[in-house]
């Protein structure tokens, strides 16, 4: 009997897991999961676990700092994913199959030392750090100012690169722009051979725009309210397959719809993953995955080039201001993206004291 997880696979949707957990990873690749992604969230909750105590012991042990253990545990939880899916990158040339690898987001915290040129720099050297020896393997660079503005020599240098945090077309096409002008210089280095390993997905975030739109546009009507994220998708969505098209590149280079997890109680577990399936990426939580597959009998089509009504359409573009929208939801962001660090590095300090100190 065929799943409901297996019938959005079977519109052109890759599925992409939201969690490195090995456990979560086993389910999901049944389910039809064929990469994954991480961040400090994802690794906290892991350790909180305990399954991972012994590992961290050792490290400690060996004399790691607090930051290095963080650091060292993400990398084995990425690589065991990387593990699992390593066949499928190799099945694909290299077109699916990858698991994300989140750059250091203390570089966005207010308490950041460094300068703009610096911050840049630090994203550079760390992409190629992390990403040195993974073949399936992606690094994910924050669409802000100093993360756009690395792009271009991380893509140059051979780095294959997941924007993320992306929320309106302006951020969209500055990164895209970026990362296509690395890959011509990429191309001219090595001589043609350069396509082969050329990459690149964009992170466009849907929830988190209409927890904003209810908060802060709440005179959209009933038909717009709650549409805002999966129209802006479709739209990016749209511009990118036209950006690409005339590249003649032999691997994809796709929109990822992240942040597929409902905010709203009301709302159904499936409302982002039906609206957007038929094309590119997808990754979806693991409870997100876990309640479609209890929908029985559910049955996904292609709706990611169907738009609502022009009326729809008209008040979107009539009542929401995507500049502010972009200016509070990457602030927010911002301090998501850091905060989950610094309580990473919190958490691996009580498990020193909790495991080693005690």
């Amino acid at each position: 009997m065929t799943t409901p997880l297996e019938t959005l696979v079977a519109t052109g949707t890759k599925l992409w897991l939201d969690s490195v957990d090995p456990e979560f990873v086993a389910v999901n690749q049944r389910y039809g999961a064929t990469g994954a992604t991480s961040n400090p969230v994802i690794i906290s909750d892991l350790i909180q676990t305990g399954r991972f105590d012994d590992q961290l012991v050792a490290l400690m042990d060996a004399g790691l700092q607090d930051e290095d253990v963080a650091w060292e545990m993400t990398d084995r939880l990425v690589r065991q994913a990387q593990d699992v899916f390593a066949d499928v990158w190799e099945r694909t040339g290299g077109d699916d199959g990858y698991v994300s690898f989140e750059l250091d987001p203390l570089l966005e915290d207010e308490s950041c030392p460094l300068s703009f040129p610096h911050k840049t720099e630090r994203y550079l050297e760390l992409g190629r750090e992390w990403a040195k020896g993974h073949a399936n393997r992606m690094i994910k660079v924050p669409a802000t100012a100093a993360g756009i503005a690395a792009l271009e020599d991380l893509v140059a240098a051979g780095v294959t690169v997941n924007v993320t945090l992306i929320f309106t077309e302006r951020q969209y096409e500055a990164a895209r722009d970026a990362v296509w002008a690395g890959a011509q210089r990429r191309s001219r280095s090595q001589a043609g051979a350069w396509e082969r390993g050329f990459k690149s997905v964009y992170s466009i975030f849907i929830s988190r725009i209409d927890v904003y739109t209810k908060n802060h546009v709440p005179d959209l009507s009933p038909a717009a309210q709650g549409q805002v994220g999966i129209v802006n998708s479709k739209r990016l969505w749209t511009q990118n397959q036209a950006f690409w098209a005339d590249k003649d590149l032999p691997l994809a280079q796709e929109i990822i719809f992240a942040s597929t997890g409902t905010k709203d109680p009301a709302d159904p577990a499936d409302k982002y993953v039906a609206a957007l399936a038929g094309s590119d990426i997808q990754t979806n939580p693991p409870a997100t995955n876990d309640a479609i597959q209890k929908m029985a009998g559910k049955v996904f089509t292609r709706t990611v080039d169907q738009f609502p009504p022009k009326v729809v359409l008209d008040e979107i573009d009539a009542k929401v201001d995507f500049q502010k929208l972009e200016e509070v939801l990457m602030d927010e962001g911002v301090q998501k993206f850091a905060d989950p660090q610094k309580d990473l590095l919190a958490l691996i300090a009580h498990k020193r004291e909790e495991l080693v100190e005690a």
